[in-house]
């Protein structure tokens, strides 16, 4: 299903324009799976409103984004999707592509497939480092593969990447179009998230987001999600500060509410 050929052929020039980038480590990627097989995938995506689809456990700083981590059982394509990205092909591959040694989360914990419903956003944000249940996982990519056919310019939901270090500059927008991936560095710096989307009604912004993993020989000291929300109230702002130490008392508590999202 993904184009490995293509992949595997191009992967010294691919991983020049990742590692050279701006505003930060990353790249786009037109054509990643088989165009045919992809697009028999879209007949299985559900209504997540309907089917009871797990909202984002991303508090105010989203809005009708819904998880589903076991996307593999929608259909058959979306199963071997799974067993792809999870093979030790795409692992030799994606660190070939980074010069990094990763593999790719089984459980797809936060990810799996993502679907954004009306007025939907996600506000700007660096995502978590370790893996909350493995803590000598250090999170180290993101790949997001979108799934919008006939995306148009004024549905919005563009990705937008920033370089965290940097007090100012202009956002870049990365269309979500079908059967484009997105590779990403994750790291305190690596901004990203999109603005409120105007989808038709009944229609949802939708992705496969697979994270890929580096392992450490010692455990590390988790850091939740850092949010940075833009054009936002001074009350948001303040308590995108103070979220990572909420969350973190909370997970003590009770544990991590994304684990539940399959």
């Amino acid at each position: 299903m993904i184009n490995f050929n293509f992949l595997e052929a191009n992967v010294e020039e691919l991983s020049k324009k990742f590692l050279t980038a701006n505003p930060y480590e990353h790249i786009v990627i037109d054509n990643f799976c088989n165009k045919d097989i992809l697009e028999g995938c879209l007949n299985s995506l559900p209504d997540p409103k309907i089917e009871g689809h797990n909202k984002s456990k991303d508090y105010i700083f989203a809005k009708n984004k819904f998880e589903k981590s076991e996307f593999n059982l929608l259909c058959p394509e979306f199963s071997d999707l799974k067993t792809e990205l999870l093979s030790e092909r795409f692992s030799s591959w994606i660190s070939n592509l980074t010069k990094q040694k990763i593999f790719i989360d089984p459980a797809f914990h936060g990810g799996g497939l993502h679907q954004g419903g009306t007025g939907s956003y996600l506000d700007m944000h660096a995502d978590f480092n370790y893996h909350p249940e493995n803590l000598n996982w250090f999170r180290n990519i993101n790949i997001l593969l979108y799934l919008n056919k006939n995306w148009e310019e004024d549905y919005k939901g563009e990705l937008k990447l920033i370089d965290g270090r940097l007090d100012k500059g202009e956002p870049l927008l990365i269309e979500p179009i079908f059967n484009r991936a997105v590779i990403m560095f994750t790291r305190d710096y690596t901004l990203h998230g999109y603005d409120p989307i105007n989808f038709p009604d009944g229609s949802y912004r939708s992705s496969i987001a697979a994270y890929g993993y580096t392992f450490t020989e010692k455990k590390g000291k988790l850091r939740t999600t850092i949010w940075k929300p833009q054009k936002s109230s001074s009350f948001k702002r303040i308590l995108g500060l103070y979220m990572p130490k909420l969350v973190s008392i909370k997970s003590r508590l009770f544990g991590s509410g994304t684990t539940k999202n399959k």
